[in-house]
Order: C-alpha cells, then sequence, then structure tokens
C-alpha cells in the first residue's frame, strides 16, 4: 500500500473553511425567511410623539382652532379628515372653544358616512337607518357600537387628533375601538 504524501491530503483550515462558509449561507438564508414571520407575532410599539395627527380640512389643509372658529359656530358639528384618514367630527362647544373629543364618522354598520341631522339633534345613518345621539352613542340599529371618539387638541393654533384610549365617557366600558 502506498502512502500519501503529508503535502497532499488538504488542512483542516480548508476543511474547517467550507464547513463555516455553508453553515453561514444556510443559516442567513433561513433568518431571512423567518424574520417577516417572527415580526409578524410581535406587536407593534405605541408611536411616539404624543401630539397625534393634524386634522385636514376638505381640501387637505390643516385645520387651525382660529380658522376653524371664525367659520363654525357653537353647536357645530362638521368634518375633518382625521386617523386613518376617516372622516371625523369636531365639535364647536363655545365662542372659543373646539371639543376635547372628535366622533369618528363611520357608522359601525355597514361602514357609511353618517351625516349630523340639526333637526333631529342627532346623526341618522343613511344606509339602514342607524341612528346616534350628540356624542356618538348608539340610540338605534342595526349599528351594534357607538361611534369612535379621538382626542382633540390644539397646539399652537393647530388642531391635533389621536387615538382615545380612556374609558369611553359614553358607555362606561373600555373602548370597542382601541
Amino acid at each position: 500500500m502506498t502512502q500519501i504524501p503529508a503535502s497532499d491530503v488538504p488542512g483542516m483550515g480548508r476543511r474547517q473553511f467550507m464547513n463555516l462558509l455553508t453553515f453561514g449561507s444556510v443559516t442567513g438564508v433561513a433568518l431571512g425567511a423567518l424574520y417577516p414571520v417572527a415580526r409578524y407575532f410581535i406587536p407593534p410599539k405605541p408611536a411616539g410623539g404624543g401630539g397625534g395627527i393634524s386634522a385636514k380640512d376638505e381640501l387637505g389643509n390643516t385645520v387651525t382652532a382660529s380658522g376653524w372658529l371664525s367659520t363654525h359656530k357653537e353647536g357645530d358639528r362638521s368634518l375633518v379628515q382625521g386617523l386613518k384618514g376617516d372622516p371625523t367630527y369636531l365639535l364647536v362647544e363655545g365662542p372659543e372653544a373646539i371639543g376635547s373629543y372628535g366622533i369618528n364618522a363611520i357608522c359601525t354598520h355597514l361602514g357609511c358616512v353618517v351625516p349630523w341631522n340639526n333637526g333631529a339633534n342627532k346623526f341618522v345613518c343613511p344606509c339602514h337607518g342607524s341612528q346616534y345621539d350628540a356624542t356618538g352613542k348608539v340610540v338605534r340599529g342595526p349599528a351594534p357600537l357607538s361611534l369612535a371618539l379621538a382626542n382633540v387638541a390644539v397646539e399652537n393654533d393647530t388642531v391635533f387628533l389621536s387615538q382615545w384610549s380612556d374609558t369611553d365617557f359614553r358607555t362606561g366600558e373600555k373602548p370597542w375601538w382601541a
């Protein structure tokens, strides 16, 4: 039997390098495939800033408190573009006061935009007749839930809307939309 000279046998360094290269490639591909799956199961962190988003008028311009109050009188409920682009009612509570909450205008039955009816002093859905009182609480179905709320804040004359996280003052329960 002939003996192979030591110079012809590959060194362990090359073999280890190839094993490491193979292991690294397989691991990289596996982690790349599993990353989106893992991100799906991790809940998103709440956004910082705390100020919310600025309300927009029908033309997409930022709503200012002074401008809004100059054209909307006490008791007025008019739509602005709110959270997630949903139509949201801003409430004028006095000659110099915008309400501390806004009412999302999306009906909880089928998603219609619910207009304010001045004569009836309530929101009435044109699709299936659901009715909500002046605060957005459902008073007649088929809508199963009250209209969602949003916090309203005025900072440097700009009107901001943010997610409502407090107890729903109309029902005393945790908000269903949060």
